[in-house]
């Protein structure tokens, strides 16, 4: 059967009536991962305007919908949801979509444990596999570790701990073939795993549309009408002008034009808890990142001794190397996560990626993501995962035939700490800055919409100010060779 084709390439299938790119001043856009039903068109005015509609928009346009109907303060229909093509056309449609507590950035353990709580709320609209997240290190992070568990148990998130001989035992029990040369240090985090990106989606774009969210999907954001004080009044669109009350910005590789628009430092003086400054750091420094497929073959399965669906596997082994089959080095380090991806592959297989590569603060957003040549993964990726797959299980060696050849691109805007900034940018404009932290990140809407219901904000989100670069309170007490870290 011929099926039509337009990007060559097979990211893009049709299936329902689900949207296929569409040409946009001659060049070929990512569309809506999903079938739209009942968008509608750009009203005159609302309360709350929310930008974006990956994950932080969708999941703010439906709390908010939600939190205003049950409270009495409003109806979902004083919400206005704005994309220029539709539901997770972004990084969001694109993500690994892994979900864990996996930070050395502490307040970030409480930001996930809110989150997760979304997950569980409706695991079956959202695709929440609930597998657990397995993270392997050395014994130069075993302090880190320590650290990052005592953190996660104090914040109601559980996770189990093992070092030494301990550790090696714990992966060969769940894994019999698994090689643990200098795994020293586990953490399993028993409440995290992975969510289908497309599923997902879905399951929020259909709650925004239960809670009566206004979705207008094909109307592209230009600008923001602000007043002498800088206040927003309206956000105009290619579609006209909507006037407002609040808005809230979750824009992913975006971010630093709405930010811009909004009046936003594009530059900043850095201050750090030790005391030293980076004078006139850039606010945004773009990432590309590195992921892909691979095809199980016929008789090797994923799962675990016990028969069971394997949990999310994280290994960082700083100073391990990862070698090709001829024997030369591909990589002085090995960083690695890999999670089973049937509904992502096509059949059953795993995805997974590796550290982003530095862009820097300029890139090309248009088009995003799959459909631009310059942030595709090069050869090498493909040989470095498949390697550390075989590297540390006999089953997934010779893995590297078995490579989903396909076009895997994207990028992230990230914050000059690399760790997300929730705050306003304008007295009533809230940016949802999540430096490509993004998916995981599902509670960072219903921690939004609480506070602009009810008036507090909640204290998951207090550390996360662009305040802390100005009062000594960046982050970046880190020791890992990623910045997701």
């Amino acid at each position: 059967m011929n099926l039509p084709n337009p990007t060559g390439h097979n990211q893009w299938y049709p299936f329902a009536n689900r949207p296929l790119p569409p040409d946009v001043d001659g060049q070929a856009a990512n569309p809506a991962v999903i079938p739209v039903f009942d968008a509608v068109p750009l009203p005159r005015s609302a309360r709350f305007v929310v930008v974006g509609a990956g994950v932080h928009g969708l999941s703010s346009a439906y709390h908010l919908a939600m939190y205003l109907e049950r409270s009495g303060k409003g109806k979902g229909s004083d919400v206005v949801l704005i994309d220029k093509q539709g539901p997770g056309a972004g990084a969001t449609g694109l993500a690994c979509g892994c979900v864990r507590n996996l930070y050395m950035t502490n307040p970030l353990h409480a930001i996930l444990r809110a989150s997760v709580e979304v997950w569980e709320s409706d695991p079956v609209n959202f695709g929440f596999q609930q597998v657990g997240y397995v993270s392997v290190g050395e014994a130069n992070q075993e302090e880190d570790y320590i650290k990052l568990h005592a953190s996660q148990m104090a914040n109601g998130y559980p996770s189990d701990l093992y070092t030494g001989s301990d550790a090696q035992a714990f992966l060969t029990k769940l894994w019999p073939d698994f090689k643990t040369d200098n795994c020293d240090v586990v953490l399993h985090e028993h409440r995290s795993g992975y969510a289908g990106t497309h599923i997902a989606v879905w399951g929020l774009d259909q709650k925004c549309r239960q809670w009566g969210v206004q979705r207008v999907y094909g109307a592209t954001v230009t600008g923001y009408e602000r007043d002498a004080s800088g206040s927003v009044t309206a956000v105009e669109t290619d579609q006209g002008s909507i006037s407002c009350e609040q808005v809230v910005v979750g824009a992913g590789a975006w971010t630093p034009t709405h930010w811009e628009w909004l009046g936003g430092p594009s530059h900043l003086d850095v201050v750090y808890p030790d005391g030293h400054i980076e004078e006139q750091m850039d606010m945004w420094i773009y990432w590309r990142l590195l992921e892909g497929e691979v095809v199980l073959p016929e008789g090797v399965d994923f799962r675990t001794a016990q028969y069971r669906d394997s949990p999310v596997l994280h290994v960082e082994l700083m100073d391990t190397p990862v070698y090709a089959e001829d024997g030369t080095m591909i990589k002085d380090h090995t960083y690695v996560y890999t999670r089973y991806a049937a509904e992502r592959v096509g059949a059953p297989g795993l995805q997974g990626g590796t550290i982003p590569i530095k862009i820097g603060p300029r890139a090309e957003v248009e088009p995003y993501g799959h459909l631009n040549d310059l942030y595709q993964a090069e050869s090498w990726f493909a040989d470095y995962y498949c390697a550390t797959l075989g590297m540390l299980f006999k089953r997934l060696e010779n893995i590297r035939p078995y490579f989903k050849d396909r076009r895997n691109g994207g990028i992230g805007a990230f914050t000059p700490d690399n760790v997300p900034v929730f705050d306003y940018v304008a007295d009533n404009a809230w940016v949802i800055a999540d430096s490509n932290h993004g998916f995981k990140m599902i509670g960072v809407g219903k921690l939004t919409a609480q506070m602009m219901v009810y008036g507090d904000k909640p204290d998951e989100l207090k550390p996360f100010t662009l305040d802390r670069y100005r009062t000594g309170g960046t982050f970046g007490d880190r020791n890992s060779n990623c910045p997701w870290v």
